[in-house]
């Protein structure tokens, strides 16, 4: 696992980006795995400021979401279909067919998680999976307690999990229950996870992925088996951070 710690937020979304650009230069038609959230929007923004002004060229990315909730529409506001289709699929040049979300409407939710868990493999599995962290320690939607080898399946959302997405939403309450999410074994069989935090509300959660056991206390501690992990983090998230030195660009040691 390889840490790059950097001094703040805008340059954790600029240094990510070049791990993707990187990856992208070297194979245009990259299956690339979006998170959600607010760790990873700065990454997108960079992306898509460097397709505008310098010509990156994201056409031929194929995408997958990690996650979405049930029971919202597609065109809902607070979908991660919506959320998708306006920091990735617009900014990056790409139709909505390209831009793979799990179907939270579905009445047979189970199969929802199956038929998904297959398009991945069908376009050949993800080459690069963006993650960012829960306070809990989830990644994706997986909760404390998921099973390290689980797949895409239905899951309950945590209180705390709800109470940190209540922000997204106009109350509390309207945050939904449960989610459709890839499992911590589909995001292990990604050949790259990258994973951003920020700020000093996630550096808990890093410090339990990062140096403690690999536990389903912790889910993100299971990103130690993977041969192929970066966490870029802030000063803040990494704060908490005791047990190395850490690769910290730009600063002397």
């Amino acid at each position: 696992m390889d840490v790059v710690v950097l001094p703040t937020a805008a340059d954790v979304a600029a240094h990510a980006a070049d791990v993707v650009a990187e990856r992208i230069a070297a194979e245009p038609a990259t299956v690339l795995g979006v998170a959600t959230g607010s760790s990873p929007v700065g990454i997108y923004r960079e992306l898509a400021r460097r397709r505008r002004e310098e010509g990156l060229d994201l056409s031929r990315l194929e995408c997958f979401a990690l996650d979405e909730y049930t029971g919202l529409a597609r065109e809902d506001p607070h979908s991660y279909a919506a959320y998708l289709q306006r920091e990735v699929a617009d900014p990056f040049g790409l139709p909505s067919a390209r831009v793979h979300v799990p179907d939270g409407t579905r009445e047979d939710r189970e199969r929802a998680a199956q038929e998904y868990e297959q398009s991945i493999a069908a376009a050949g599995g993800i080459d690069l999976q963006i993650l960012g962290i829960g306070t809990n320690g989830h990644i994706g939607f997986n909760e404390p307690l998921s099973s390290l080898s689980s797949r895409t399946r239905v899951l309950a959302l945590s209180a705390q999990t709800r109470s940190d997405n209540a922000r997204f939403f106009d109350a509390p309450d309207d945050v939904p229950t449960h989610c459709l999410t890839q499992g911590l074994g589909t995001i292990l069989e990604a050949r790259q996870l990258l994973l951003v935090a920020q700020g000093e509300r996630k550096a808990e959660a890093v410090a339990a992925a990062v140096e403690g056991p690999v536990a389903a206390r912790c889910p993100a501690s299971v990103l130690q088996f993977h041969r192929r992990t970066t966490l870029v983090l802030d000063e803040a998230a990494a704060s908490r951070l005791t047990l190395g030195e850490y690769e910290r660009p730009g600063r002397r040691a």
